[in-house]
């Protein structure tokens, strides 16, 4: 039997596949997250809760979306007193579907992003960025208050050939 012609490999599919992991691990980080951390003081009682770190996650997404997307559907921002777990979930899943049409457009088109330089590449390295570095916040902030999220599910943050599924 000949064998199957390979498929080509995307640049395109795979950022925004990228981008889509990216919130994959945001999800089961909140999913893993033992919930006496999401509301627990930081030390000292300065800085922000862990429920205040991932409502500005979204926000800060939010933010781009009304700078790159003007006229499209741009989700609510989050109260970071008051968000739930779940409510945050299905924020970030809203921000991440939004900010993947504007990905999509930008990398259909000529490579920019409204309001952002240099590119759709850049725009995107920096949400995976700002994403992971919050994520590294999370999971110290839940570590320090004494309910640390469970060994497996921080090596399973790095299992990005799986959780991109």
């Amino acid at each position: 039997m000949p064998k199957a012609a390979p498929v080509a490999f995307s640049i395109q599919q795979a950022l925004l596949t990228s981008f889509d992991t990216n919130d994959h691990i945001n999800q089961y980080m909140i999913e893993n997250l033992p919930a006496e951390a999401w509301r627990a003081e930081p030390p000292a009682g300065k800085g922000r809760t862990i429920a205040a770190v991932v409502a500005h996650m979204h926000n800060v997404r939010v933010m781009w979306l009304k700078a790159a997307a003007k006229g499209s559907r741009i989700p609510e921002q989050l109260d970071r007193t008051s968000v739930t777990p779940a409510q945050a979930a299905k924020a970030l899943e809203e921000s991440r579907a939004a900010l993947s049409a504007v990905l999509k457009a930008a990398l259909e088109s000529d490579g920019r992003v409204k309001g952002f330089r240099p590119d759709v590449a850049g725009f995107l390295g920096y949400l995976i960025a700002h994403d992971a570095h919050h994520r590294g916040q999370v999971c110290m902030l839940a570590r320090q208050v004494g309910h640390p999220l469970p060994q497996k599910a921080m090596f399973g943050m790095w299992e990005w050939g799986t959780r991109g599924k």
